[in-house]
């Protein structure tokens, strides 16, 4: 009933339609040990940021990381690293970015012309430029691939959970009430999906005075514990909001910024 036969925007089980069944392989040439998607129900918690992050700590404990930029209309993922050479191919497949530590980074800022160029597509181009980045792209040995994904629960999240073998998400919060709610549609597609929810984190969470040393919640109290302990899940990190990160990421030098926030988080996914 309703059925509009286009199953790569459906999230519905029928006889003719299983998540499983889309499945795109990756390039012969790459190997790819972990993926991990990097979620929101919502725009502005930072999911970027978060990415980022993640992927810079655990290249530091010495993983080979990269990551798939799947907001193909809002990329900012080249930007806070800095990158501004292009991605480069051939007969065997597209070759991403390497940043200055040796993360690979594919988006689709590393493909146009000039940065600034909007990218006015519409959903089934959107979403097979992702499987591309997936089964075009040449990665070299990866140890965990990080997937920033676009806000919401539309079309590329349903490429992303259908196309690409995750092991796993992490849903991005920051402290307002209103969390609770965009945490549970993610939360709802992600067990419709049958994708594992490997943890949350909380982006601004709080600002710490330099001055007096003392803890400040800019954006409320935070509700991450009760809003992880309904949902089953863990709190992988509370990310304080740091002018000096927010420097680092506008400058393109966020392989320089240095803090332990995601500690934490870095041993619960290797362990």
């Amino acid at each position: 009933m309703g059925c509009t036969h286009d199953c790569d925007t459906c999230s519905t089980s029928c006889g003719t339609n299983s998540p499983q069944s889309f499945t795109v392989e990756l390039n012969k040439l790459s190997t790819v040990k972990k993926v991990i998607g990097v979620v929101s129900g919502k725009g502005g918690v930072g999911k970027s940021t978060v990415t980022s992050m993640l992927a810079v700590a655990m290249n530091r404990k010495g993983f080979k990381t990269a990551i798939l930029d799947a907001d193909i209309t809002g990329p900012s993922i080249p930007k806070a690293f800095g990158l501004k050479e292009r991605a480069k191919g051939s007969e065997e497949g597209i070759l991403p970015v390497v940043t200055s530590t040796g993360i690979e980074v594919m988006s689709v800022n590393l493909l146009l012309e000039n940065e600034t160029d909007p990218v006015v597509w519409r959903g089934p181009v959107i979403s097979g430029t992702v499987k591309q980045f997936w089964s075009e792209v040449i990665w070299n040995d990866v140890d965990y691939m990080f997937v920033d994904m676009p806000p919401g629960t539309g079309d590329v999240a349903l490429t992303v959970f259908q196309s690409i073998p995750l092991d796993g998400i992490i849903i991005v919060t920051s402290p307002q009430e209103l969390v609770s709610m965009i945490v549970e549609k993610a939360v709802k597609m992600a067990n419709m999906m049958n994708i594992s929810i490997l943890g949350i984190v909380e982006n601004m969470s709080y600002f710490k005075c330099p001055d007096c040393g003392k803890n400040h919640s800019i954006f409320g109290d935070s509700h991450i514990e009760d809003i992880a302990k309904k949902f089953d899940t863990k709190v992988l990190a509370k990310i304080p909001i740091d002018p000096q990160f927010a420097k680092c990421e506008d400058n393109g030098t966020i392989e320089e910024y240095t803090s332990d926030c995601m500690n934490e988080a870095v041993t619960f996914l290797t362990r």
